[in-house]
C-alpha cells in the first residue's frame, strides 16, 4: 500500500512540476494561427551534463540571446505598425468581398424578380388556355347536340312521309 501511495505522490508532484513551466513567448511576426497551437514541453537535462551556451553567447556570459531580449520602443512600433497593415489589409478584403456579395445579391434579386414575372405570365397564359379549352368543350356538345337534333328531324321526316305513301 504504501508502494502505491508514495508512486501516486510523486507522480503528482511531477505532473504539477511539468505544468508550472511556462511556454516560450511566441514572435510577433508570427501569424495568429500559430499562436494558439500549443507549445511542445522544453526537453530537460540530465542535472550532471552542463548547458552548452549559444556560440553568440559564449563571449559574455551573462547577455540574452535574440529570443530573450525584451523588444525595444522602435521594435514594438515595427510590430505595431505590420499588426496595423495586416488589419487595414483584412478590412479592404472584407470590404471587397461585402461589394462582391452586395453586387451578387442585386443581381439575384433582379434574377428573382424577372422569373416571378414570367412566372405570373405563364399562370396567366395557363389560365386562359383553360378557359379556351371549356369553351371549346362547350361547343363541342352544343354542336354533337345540334347534329343529334337535326338527324332526328331528318329520321322523323322521312318515317313519316313512309307512312303517308303507303296509305
Amino acid at each position: 500500500m504504501r508502494a502505491v501511495v508514495s508512486s501516486l505522490l510523486g507522480l503528482s508532484i511531477f505532473c504539477t512540476a511539468a505544468w508550472a513551466v511556462e511556454p516560450a513567448p511566441a514572435p510577433a511576426a508570427a501569424p495568429a494561427v500559430q499562436a494558439t497551437t500549443a507549445t511542445p514541453p522544453p526537453q530537460t537535462l540530465p542535472a550532471n551534463k552542463p548547458k552548452t551556451l549559444p556560440s553568440s553567447a559564449k563571449g559574455a556570459p551573462n547577455a540574452l540571446t535574440a529570443e530573450e531580449n525584451p523588444l525595444t520602443a522602435e521594435q514594438l512600433t515595427k510590430n505595431k505598425a505590420l499588426q496595423d497593415a495586416k488589419i487595414k489589409a483584412l478590412v479592404k478584403d472584407q470590404h471587397s468581398r461585402l461589394q462582391q456579395l452586395e453586387k451578387a445579391n442585386l443581381d439575384a434579386l433582379a434574377q428573382n424578380q424577372e422569373l416571378q414575372l414570367k412566372n405570373d405570365n405563364l399562370g396567366v397564359q395557363v389560365q386562359v388556355l383553360q378557359s379556351e379549352r371549356s369553351a371549346q368543350m362547350f361547343l363541342y356538345g352544343a354542336a354533337t347536340i345540334a347534329v343529334g337534333v337535326l338527324l332526328g328531324f331528318l329520321i322523323a321526316s322521312y318515317v313519316y312521309t313512309k307512312r303517308r305513301r303507303q296509305w
